[in-house]
């Protein structure tokens, strides 16, 4: 009986896990409202690729197009917090009430003082960013997302944060890379879901909704067929660090435009964008017709957007295809395209790729996979 019994809690622990995503105003759409939009990105400007420089230092930048956030809490009684989750980055950190920075003035703020089961770890914590950083310290407490807890979860706790921070809805953010990337060698918390057998499968998946702000998920130890038809496409991993892949052209009406001889890409749901080496992006652009400005922002015509040309990716001899719809973001009457130029040789695949295609990160072999979606 004491056998059946325990067979019973261990099926209750490991389970599927469903993160609702809130898909909210982006920094940019608040920006433009306030008619901040220019000041910003002369400022601070996008450098997508810096996150993932290989140096011991967790990297990130200011993407002011991302828009999908969950919510987790951390502590006893929980205090509530909107992330980013974020699969090109290890480090789970939020703001702290030791926090003056402004940045942490509209956000909510951790207050461990407020928490019994919290530990102190009295390790300074300092992540870069490209336009600034966030300094502040590590400890270790309960962190409970989509209602499953993890115990002794260490995490940061920020006490200065880079000015442009304070234009994102999101608090935090709550990386899901392996724990390599990690400041501080500090492990990810799906990786302590692993290692604490609360997800069912070494699996999390995602599915972002195009329009609304309902709708979208992040599945934590589950593939749901409800969100995919056909077969999942499965891709190796050719660096087990990031979620990186061996990409083999990007074309348009069958010419190829970009990664001519195949080239690395990152399948990251922390950078909203495509991202690929500035001459190929400049291609792109120009076959769809497009102006690009000092600050690397492409803009079509909105009245040509119905005839521009369907993108397709070719990986792992798979070929999946972004239609106009899905790369033309229009708001105060301009149209830009979803692709961005770094002076790296990466790609990073963000959220306009990821749109379009049940994206599953599958730990327990390695590999991402792509599905039709449903």
């Amino acid at each position: 009986m004491k056998l059946i019994l325990a067979l019973c809690a261990l099926v209750a622990i490991a389970q599927s896990i469903k993160v609702p995503l809130i898909k909210g105003k982006t920094a940019r759409d608040k920006l433009m409202e306030k008619g901040k939009w220019d000041e910003y990105r002369k400022k601070y400007p996008y450098n997508p690729t810096i996150k993932f420089a290989q140096n011991g230092i967790e990297y990130m930048t200011n993407d002011a197009d991302l828009s999908y956030y969950g919510v987790i809490s951390i502590g006893t009684p929980p205090q509530s917090f909107q992330v980013i989750f974020d699969s090109g980055s290890s480090n789970l950190w939020v703001p702290s009430v030791y926090c003056s920075s402004e940045a942490c003035q509209n956000h909510n703020k951790f207050n461990p003082q407020q928490s019994s089961t919290y530990k102190s770890n009295n390790e300074a914590l300092s992540i870069e960013y490209g336009t600034g950083s966030m300094t502040g310290f590590l400890g270790y407490d309960t962190v409970t997302v989509g209602g499953i807890s993890v115990q002794n979860q260490i995490f940061g706790l920020s006490q200065t944060e880079a000015p442009f921070m304070a234009s994102m809805l999101a608090d935090g953010i709550l990386g899901l890379a392996y724990q390599s990337l990690s400041s501080d060698d500090a492990t990810p918390v799906f990786d302590n879901m692993m290692s604490q057998g609360l997800v069912a499968q070494d699996v999390f998946s995602v599915y972002l909704s195009n329009g609304g702000q309902q709708g979208s998920v992040l599945l934590l130890g589950e593939i749901d067929t409800a969100y995919y038809t056909g077969n999942i496409n499965w891709i190796p991993l050719s660096s087990e660090t990031y979620y990186q892949i061996t990409m083999d052209s990007v074309t348009i009406n069958g010419q190829v435009v970009a990664c001519s001889g195949s080239c690395q890409a990152i399948v990251d749901t922390g950078t909203s964008m495509i991202v690929g080496p500035t001459s190929d992006i400049s291609n792109i652009n120009a076959w769809l017709g497009a102006t690009t400005d000092q600050y690397g922002e492409a803009t079509v015509s909105c009245s040509n957007v119905q005839s521009l040309p369907e993108i397709t990716f070719t990986i792992n001899g798979y070929s999946f295809t972004i239609p106009p719809s899905s790369f033309i973001s229009q708001s105060y009457g301009s149209c830009t395209t979803g692709f961005s130029g770094s002076g790296d040789s990466l790609w990073i695949l963000g959220d306009v790729f990821i749109r379009n295609y049940y994206t599953i990160f599958n730990r327990a072999n390695n590999s991402v996979g792509l599905a039709q979606l449903a």
